[in-house]
């Protein structure tokens, strides 16, 4: 039986609560609730028009999130940001002078309509289970519910203002389906801004006194993602998380299933399929299923028995993608690189002076600059003699103003800061405008001393780049201090920079050189191995803080490097033998392209060592010191 209290003739209740003796007096007073016409109303259908266009803007935007393809979240939180203000300021205006629309609905679609609701809530209490739909229908409807055991029977007491149950019934809810890509899930800076995005302008939505409910299906990808921290309901309570997995407990003879891996492996290797494996199973299935609970029995494949089988097959052809996509609880990432920092420990490593600022110590001063199609990638750097270097300032020209971008998104280009120009003299423009910049400001040292920049390398590896970064180092006011760059794979096959020659003219050190110019190219350059001093770089940042040889950042700030740690960890190592020798050969993250300000510090570095810095133990006079001759034995060579 459903009652409401909505008459003033209805039966007072022992709470002393009006309450209707039947669900028809319920319907017929919301009808004519409804269908009164409000005393004093003012209609502005001109506002009720913009805050509808408002919230159609709204819906579109924030489906934006499960868009894969999209990368522009920072315009994409302005533009929430912008649209909830204006909704907000709406609402504020309203009130004063709109009462609620009136539904456009007639006497007999308003009747049907509530019975409907009431058959729902009819229906709703016959069943077992509920989902999202049901129970904010139960908000939007029902006071409390009251329940006699003694005749098994109860009575339901709805709210007394159905009318405006009846415009909260579709409760306000935003979804987002999976808002992470996989190469999102990688990147610390990018799931704090989608888990910023969700906080703030996505949930803010509903505006003052109003309540709005989130739903996010979401896969977690790898161990601390936008979707793990929304799921832990220590760190995100309100979302109360629910990981859904395909095996809630795994069997428990796990002897019988190594040797089901085996047969199956075996059977796959010589193309028979699974018919043995399955044959197997059915011989010890009771068995192989003691102890095991899997959410879906009835999920398994024509060739396979059960359930069991099915999830213990796909943690077999990918335990990593089993545990990540069907489990939700992703393995830890697991690398070859256990001795090399995370991308928020190189973030946390800073000195703790302002940017720009060069420390005591330092008289060596160098800049690396990456070219691309769209963007000049710089990092500067200041050195002591002994190779302990500090970062000093980074970024891009044109400056992309924003904390997190990737080359791909960049749009304030080379091209758009140099109008009217081609590809080479957008690079042209932007090389002389950045260097300009660079090299004539005046570095102060925390003493109070300046400096200048003493070496500037250009990256001149890019093929379209080539010829235009050389004839800017020939033509450059700073000729002196500019210099063209190529680094060099040299994997444990190639030759050594060691093994080469030196010829007269050549300037050699330690895993670089300056070669003789001849040709249209007639421009002194320097050419580095990479693999070497992108290891150099990596043990800089290992070594601990006010020891020699150490690598720091500006600041105090780790959030302010999360992307320029995410370049300095966007390449891994793989040690490689040939020749008799073991070299580490860098390779690039496929999750992570953007590796130029890698570039950049790898850059500084081999200019600081062409300036004199030099690390112990690296020097060749260090390593082979040179033989004493005695008189004699010279004055008997003489004879």
């Amino acid at each position: 039986m459903l009652a409401a209290g909505v008459h003033a003739d209805d039966v007072p209740n022992a709470a002393g609560q009006r309450e209707c003796p039947a669900p028809l007096q319920a319907i017929e007073g919301f009808v004519k609730s409804v269908l009164a016409p409000a005393k004093g109303a003012k209609q502005a259908p001109d506002a009720q028009r913009e805050l509808e266009q408002l919230d159609r803007r709204i819906k579109t935007t924030v489906g934006m999130l499960a868009d894969l393809t999209f990368e522009g979240f920072d315009d994409l939180h302005k533009v929430l940001a912008d649209l909830k203000a204006k909704r907000d300021a709406l609402l504020k205006r309203m009130p004063s002078t709109q009462q609620p629309e009136k539904p456009a609905l007639s006497e007999r679609q308003l009747r049907s309509w509530v019975r409907e609701q009431f058959d729902r809530l009819d229906e709703l209490a016959q069943r077992a289970t509920v989902d999202l739909k049901d129970r904010q229908l139960v908000e939007a409807f029902v006071q409390r519910i009251e329940v006699f055991p003694e005749t098994k029977t109860g009575i339901v007491v709805l709210h007394a203002d159905l009318e405006s149950a009846m415009h909260s019934c579709s409760t306000r809810v935003v979804g987002g389906d999976d808002p992470q890509t996989d190469e999102s899930a990688r990147s610390v800076s990018q799931c704090q801004q989608r888990e910023s995005i969700l906080a703030g302008a996505v949930l803010g939505l509903a505006g003052p006194g109003h309540k709005i409910s989130g739903i996010m299906p979401c896969t977690v990808i790898r161990p601390d993602d936008m979707a793990d921290r929304i799921l832990n309901r220590d760190k995100h309570p309100q979302w109360q998380g629910d990981r859904t997995k395909m095996v809630y407990t795994f069997p428990a003879n796990e002897k019988l299933w190594q040797q089901y891996g085996q047969v199956r492996a075996e059977a796959l290797r010589n193309e028979r399929g699974l018919a043995e494996a399955t044959e197997f199973y059915r011989q010890h299935q009771e068995a192989m299923d003691e102890g095991a609970i899997v959410a879906w029995p009835e999920r398994f494949n024509p060739d396979e028995l059960s359930a069991v089988q099915h999830a213990m097959n796909l943690r077999l052809q990918n335990e990593a993608a089993f545990f990540a996509e069907y489990q939700n609880e992703p393995l830890p990432e697991k690398t070859a690189d256990d001795d090399l920092l995370t991308a928020d420990q190189i973030a946390a490593k800073t000195h703790g002076l302002d940017r720009a600022v060069i420390p005591l110590g330092c008289n060596h001063l160098t800049v690396f600059i990456d070219v691309q199609q769209k963007l000049l990638f710089f990092v500067v750097c200041a050195w002591e003699d002994d190779f302990t270097g500090y970062v000093v300032d980074y970024g891009t020209y044109p400056d992309q103003r924003r904390p997190y971008f990737t080359l791909r998104d960049a749009t304030r280009t080379l091209s758009v800061a140099a109008k009217g120009t081609g590809l080479e003299g957008a690079i042209y423009a932007g090389l002389e405008t950045l260097t300009n910049d660079l090299i004539t400001r005046r570095w102060r040292r925390d003493d109070g001393a300046e400096l200048r920049i003493d070496r500037c390398l250009i990256d001149a590896n890019w093929g379209s780049s080539t010829d235009v970064v050389y004839q800017f180092c020939r033509q450059s006011s700073h000729a002196g201090i500019v210099l063209p760059s190529h680094g060099r794979f040299v994997g444990a096959s190639s030759r050594p920079f060691s093994e080469y020659t030196k010829k007269p003219g050549d300037r050699v050190g330690l895993n670089w050189r300056m070669t003789n110019v001849a040709g249209k190219r007639a421009v002194r350059h320097v050419v580095f191995d990479t693999n070497y001093w992108k290891s150099f770089v990596q043990a800089r940042l290992l070594v601990a803080q006010g020891d020699p040889g150490c690598l720091s950042l500006f600041g105090t700030n780790p959030d302010a490097h999360r992307l320029f740690a995410e370049h300095l960890t966007a390449e891994y190592r793989v040690k490689t033998e040939g020749r008799g020798r073991t070299v580490d050969e860098w390779k690039i993250r496929p999750e992570q392209p953007d590796n130029h300000w890698l570039d950049g510090v790898v850059g500084c570095a081999v200019a600081a060592s062409m300036q004199g810095c030099i690390l112990f133990g690296t020097d060749e006079r260090d390593r082979k010191p040179r033989e004493r001759v005695r008189l004699s034995a010279l004055q008997r060579s003489r004879r």
